[in-house]
């Protein structure tokens, strides 16, 4: 499909450069397969599902992934995205041409990395010096990695340690925020629970990948970054279970959503999965594992607004948005929220 039939207008008072608080307090746009939206908030979550309904979050935890150093006299900045060993990791980097494999980069604060080959994806192989754990390295001299479209507005700051991470984060080695899940509090996680809906946990390590623009005129050209995911046979036999009783499992995020199909075979049925994934979902696939998915709102000719356009359908989608628009929400990932229900 031609990628400019995902584009749409998005003035930049739209952006948010800072989450709701609190959280919950975010607003909701309700997206059903037909009729009209409704304007809610995340708080009426509760009512807005069904008993027996299973929410399904993304326990993955951000890392400090974003660095800047120097080779000799040029200044190089480095985005991690995946990890590939106890020392590597693939990274983007900024002024990549002035770096050779073989090259040391220090990015201060006694942390430096030598670069490796080019990889198919585009980025660099780094090898970490020393032998204290990369985390420790990260924490001492990398900062949190916001999107472009809020670094390009403002600095990362301490606010950012805590606004960008979900009250789910366990596992290490995201280097963007399911940001879906910015919205719980515990307190609606209690009412959740009062209203019989079940929750769910998986772990899909978010790349640097999902801020990249598409640059492919049509959608078949376009390749998507490897992303390391897992979900448990326990996990998989809930999830099956509550399906089978007539639960509608409903990603939070379109991470959960991305691992969920993935692990997904012919029939719906959701199998134990740990492996990398490069699944792109666009309008003709066959959903076989959710039944609705909340999720923010995304990027023009984004592979994320692609995403939804498959699930609810490309003109109710873009109605949905130009909805949204009109109505002051916030976009991206410190926005206001959607609950699709095709």
């Amino acid at each position: 499909m031609r990628v400019d039939l995902f584009d749409f207008d998005l003035p930049a008072e739209n952006i948010a450069l800072r989450p709701a608080d609190p959280r919950d307090s975010a607003r909701l746009l309700l997206v059903p397969g037909g009729g009209a939206f409704a304007d809610r908030v995340v708080r009426d979550l509760p009512s807005l599902l069904r008993a027996g309904d299973v929410l399904v979050f993304n326990d993955t935890k951000v890392i400090p992934a974003q660095l800047e150093g120097t080779r000799g006299e040029a200044r190089i900045g480095a985005t991690l995205h995946k990890r590939l060993g106890t020392r590597d990791w693939q990274a983007f980097l900024r002024n990549a041409k002035r770096v050779r494999a073989g090259d040391r980069i220090d990015f201060g604060s006694d942390v430096t990395a030598i670069a490796g080959a080019r990889d198919a994806d585009g980025g660099v192989t780094l090898s970490f010096e020393g032998d204290e754990p990369v985390e420790i390295l990260l924490e001492r001299a990398g900062r949190m990695p916001l999107p472009p479209y809020i670094a390009s507005k403002r600095p990362a700051d301490e606010r950012d340690l805590s606004d960008y991470q979900t009250m789910f984060a366990r596992q290490e080695g995201a280097v963007a925020a399911p940001t879906a899940a910015l919205h719980f509090t515990p307190t609606l996680m209690a009412a959740l629970s009062d209203a019989g809906i079940v929750t769910e946990t998986l772990t899909l390590h978010v790349g640097a990948g999902t801020f990249l623009p598409v640059k492919a005129d049509d959608t078949d050209d376009h390749r998507m970054h490897a992303e390391w995911g897992c979900i448990d046979s326990d996990a998989a036999d809930r999830l099956n279970a509550a399906r089978s009783a007539g639960g509608r499992v409903i990603a939070v995020g379109t991470t959960s959503l991305r691992l969920l199909e993935s692990a997904a075979d012919e029939n719906g049925v959701i199998r134990p999965f740990e492996a990398d994934t490069r699944i792109f979902i666009t309008p003709g696939y066959r959903f076989r594992a959710v039944d609705g998915l909340m999720t923010n709102f995304h990027l023009p000719r984004s592979t994320l607004f692609m995403l939804v356009s498959a699930l609810m359908g490309r003109e109710r989608m873009q109605a949905a948005y130009a909805h949204a628009v009109a109505g002051g929400y916030r976009f991206y990932s410190y926005g206001d929220s959607s609950l699709l229900l095709p």
